[in-house]
């Protein structure tokens, strides 16, 4: 009688163990999904805007065919179209649950030694927004998303593990990711880190799930007064009007790969430690989930970017950001995650990040402005989306 084929147990891993192993270079993804932790390099995803999705079906193909078992796609997209991307197939992927912050060490970080560079100043960023309402009223525009940066310098080189593991702590239920964007000219590692609350897209065997964030207001201590905020962005025109334009967006992109869509009617509030949100999940059912281009990455490259991160038209909105903001966003407001061999994996919009490159950290927030935006309001918007970083780095009253 033939003895039993003999199987090696999958190693079981936690996710706070996978944290506390992440080291500058590696990959790290995490959500309400699970927790991602991957190393070294197998092949690169060399491919442009639009081609990246089939580009990373072949790899991974050529990677089921040569042994690598379950490989995946893992990294992140820069926000231009002619951006920056890093894409690879790792050689090592280790996953676990989801994180709990009571798993997460609190650590802390030295504060007294930073030096923070506004780029533009608030004046500048209020008379971009200004500029803006001026194109939206000559009807070049209907909204467009203007980001500012803050650029940190540290008098010593920024612990990125220890950046990840407070951006965790503080919010179990974000997507935290850590990349590794290095390229070259820099003169030592950069990571891309942060904790975005938003969903660009996820996909599940032939489940699809979209949940675009747009209208916003600053959370505080006192419970009554975020009660009366989550009242207010709920009854504002202003800001429900901002939301549709990327709801709507969003599901007229899904819509094209869809046999059902679930697009509720109104949207909800969602909070996270730092901000509350017009929020709308959007649900659906590929009509061929065997299609390589209705993969994760696929969809995730087609909606990209949303109304949330660019604007209304994207062409004229591109146009608007390229004037009105002087500085590059590099990978902010892009896209980071995964796809697998099946196409199933997990995008995020690149938001509540930052880039950290040795002793220097460049963190971006953007504000919707439509018609009626108020430039003072839109820079406290920005202000209160840094919070995020800030706070996580021992700098909440920095912007």
């Amino acid at each position: 009688m033939p003895s039993p084929a003999l199987v090696r147990p999958r190693p079981v891993h936690r996710a706070a163990d996978l944290l506390a192993a992440y080291l500058p270079g590696s990959f790290y993804f995490a959500s309400a999904r699970g927790s991602l932790l991957a190393d070294g390099v197998r092949t690169t995803v060399r491919a442009g805007t639009g081609a990246r999705a089939r580009a990373a079906a072949e790899v991974l193909d050529a990677a089921a065919v040569s042994g690598v078992e379950e490989p995946v796609v893992v990294g992140a997209i820069g926000f231009r179209p002619d951006a920056e991307a890093s894409l690879v197939v790792p050689a090592v992927v280790r996953r676990a649950g989801a994180n709990s912050a009571a798993d997460v060490p609190a650590t802390s970080f030295d504060s007294a030694r930073w030096a923070v560079t506004p780029r533009p100043g608030p004046e500048r960023y209020a008379d971009a927004v200004r500029r803006a309402l001026e194109l939206i009223g000559e009807g070049l525009l209907d909204k467009v998303v203007l980001a500012r940066c803050l650029e940190l310098v540290a008098g010593d080189r920024v612990a990125v593990p220890s950046l990840l593991a407070r951006l965790v702590r503080a919010d179990p239920a974000a997507h935290a990711f850590a990349v590794d964007v290095s390229a070259p000219g820099d003169l030592a590692p950069r990571t891309l880190v942060g904790a975005s609350p938003e969903l660009l897209v996820s996909r599940r065997g032939g489940a699809v799930t979209a949940n675009p964030l747009a209208g916003s207001r600053p959370r505080v201590a006192d419970e009554a007064e975020n009660r009366r905020r989550i009242a207010e962005l709920l009854a504002s025109e202003k800001d429900r009007h901002e939301h549709a334009h990327v709801a709507a967006q969003v599901a007229e992109v899904l819509g094209g790969f869809c046999a059902e869509l679930d697009v509720p009617a109104e949207p909800v509030v969602v909070g996270t430690p730092t901000m509350w949100h017009l929020s709308t999940r959007i649900t659906g059912r590929l009509a061929d989930p065997t299609d390589p281009g209705s993969s994760s990455l696929a969809l995730a490259e087609a909606l990209h970017p949303t109304p949330a991160v660019c604007g209304v038209p994207v062409a004229q909105a591109r146009a608007a950001i390229a004037e009105l903001e002087p500085e590059d966003r590099g990978y902010y407001a892009g896209l980071v995650g995964w796809t697998g061999l099946a196409g199933d994996g997990e995008w995020v919009v690149t938001i509540r990040s930052a880039e950290v490159c040795d002793r220097t950290v460049r963190l971006f927030a953007g504000a919707g402005v439509v018609a009626g935006s108020d430039p003072a309001a839109e820079l406290a918007e920005t202000s209160a989306k840094f919070r995020t970083l800030l706070r996580a780095l021992g700098l909440e009253d920095a912007a």
